[in-house]
Parts: structure tokens; sequence; C-alpha cells
């Protein structure tokens, strides 16, 4: 008998932006530890799976703002998202209490101080930050940007939500050294040619939203052209053509083609 499909684990990921004096959008990035399972030594945007302590987030509405029309499943991705982000650099997505501007480098330095190596040992819980830093998530700093599933097939499978997000003033986030190994801040433009180059391993969602990414001049025009578009999920097909393996994907889904080439002949 066949073996049973991988069903895909629920994950979000955070392209964090910034403008650069060179002129060119500018992306948080890591380097994922070449022992961790899962694109072991890849160039890839902050980011993880889903799980149980966001889903009880959600009952906290107190906790979190821009939720308006999101059902549990979005907010669940969003909050996924920011906690992630929180663990894997630091840099968090929150507003104090009664307060409409992001909190400051200040704080989320205080906030990450105390919490951030507990929460990603497992010691403590993202709503116990929350609650005990008296903030609220930003959920509508959140822009939807692209929705992936990893490809049938595959042993270890992901269903994605790529979220675009204006990185808070100041916060220039730092890898834990577990899971990430190294952390930059380049323009789309410098991580496709460290992949061309070899010194970027890049998967290959990671380059073609950089690809995409690449062609907007500024934050506000990455924020705004996001915004003005639908989602088209994206699941790759393998496909062989000429001793070669190409993926294919919705020509709809906005990247500029719906065969590439994988493994050339």
């Amino acid at each position: 008998m066949p073996a049973e499909a991988a069903v895909p684990r629920p994950a979000s990921t955070i392209l964090l932006l910034r403008d650069s004096a060179r002129q060119e959008i500018e992306v948080f990035m890591m380097v994922r530890h070449y022992e961790i399972d899962f694109n072991s030594g890849a160039l890839v945007f902050p980011g993880g799976s889903v799980d149980k302590g966001d889903q009880k987030i959600i009952e906290r509405p107190e906790l979190y703002s821009g939720a308006d029309g999101l059902d549990a499943s979005a907010l669940s991705f969003r909050i996924a998202a920011i906690r992630e982000t929180f663990e894997e650099s630091g840099i968090l997505l929150a507003r104090a209490q009664g307060s409409k501007t992001l909190i400051d480098a200040k704080k989320a330095a205080e906030i990450e101080a105390v919490h951030r190596t507990a929460l990603c040992e497992g010691n403590t819980t993202f709503l116990k930050v929350l609650t005990d830093s008296g903030i609220l998530l930003a959920l509508d700093e959140l822009v939807p940007y692209a929705h992936w599933i990893t490809p049938e097939g595959v042993p270890k499978r992901f269903d994605t939500w790529f979220f675009l997000a204006a990185a808070p003033p100041e916060q220039v986030g730092a890898h834990d050294g577990k899971e990430s190994t190294d952390s930059i801040w380049l323009s789309p433009r410098e991580a496709l040619e460290g992949g061309e180059s070899g010194r970027f391993k890049l998967p290959f969602p990671t380059t073609r939203n950089l690809i995409r990414l690449g062609k907007q001049p500024s934050v506000i025009a990455a924020l705004d052209d996001a915004g003005g578009r639908p989602i088209v999920t994206v699941m790759p097909v393998v496909t062989k053509l000429n001793g070669g393996r190409q993926l294919r994907i919705p020509l709809e889904a906005g990247y500029d083609g719906e065969l590439f080439e994988i493994n050339p002949p």
C-alpha cells in the first residue's frame, strides 16, 4: 500500500522590511542551522509553525488589535507569525496597552531580555509574555503576501502564509544562535546574487518571493502593492522534461511564469 500523504503543518513567516540609504528595500533574513531537519543552512525569513499556545491567545481579544473580519484560522497564522519572529529575531510587532504606536527598541529589548530565551526553550508561553509585559499584538501591521503549500510526496510539509510588515523603528533583530546561525539585513538583489554565487542557499519559495519583492522601490510601495493583490495559493507540482526537473506553479500567482527549472539537464 502507498504511504499515507503527509498533512501540511500550518506555519507563518514575516518579511520584515525597511528602506535603505541606497534607495533599495531591505529585508531581514536568517541562516538556518545546518543541523535543522528542514531547510538546513538555508537563508530564510523568520517564521515557523502555528502552535496550541497561539490558539489560546485568540481567546483573549484584548491581547491583539487589527482582528476585524478575521476568523480563527487567519488569526492563528498572524499570531504565530509575530511570535515566531520574536523567538527567532527578537523583533516584536506589538503596542503597549492603550497606545497606537509600536513599542520602541528599548521596550522590545527589555521584553526580549526577560522572556525570549524562556519562550524559545518552552519554559514560558507567549500569552504570559504579553500579559506580563502589558502589550498587545499589532496584527494590523501584517499584510498578507503569499500562501505556499509544500508539494505532495514530500515527507515534511507546511501550509505557510507569508506576510509583509514594516520593521519597527530601530529594532534591528538578531539570530538566536540555535535554530539560526546568522542574521542579516539585505536587499532582495543582494540575496538573489548570493544565491547565484553559492554564498547563500535559497529555497525555491524564498527565491520567487525575493524576485517579486525586489520590484518594489520602497517599503510603502511594497505594502501598497501587496494590499492590492489577491492571494493565489501555490502548491508546486514536480514535473520531468528533457532529463531535468521542473516545478509548476499557478501563473496567476504573480511569479513571472509557471514552469521553473530546479535541476537542469
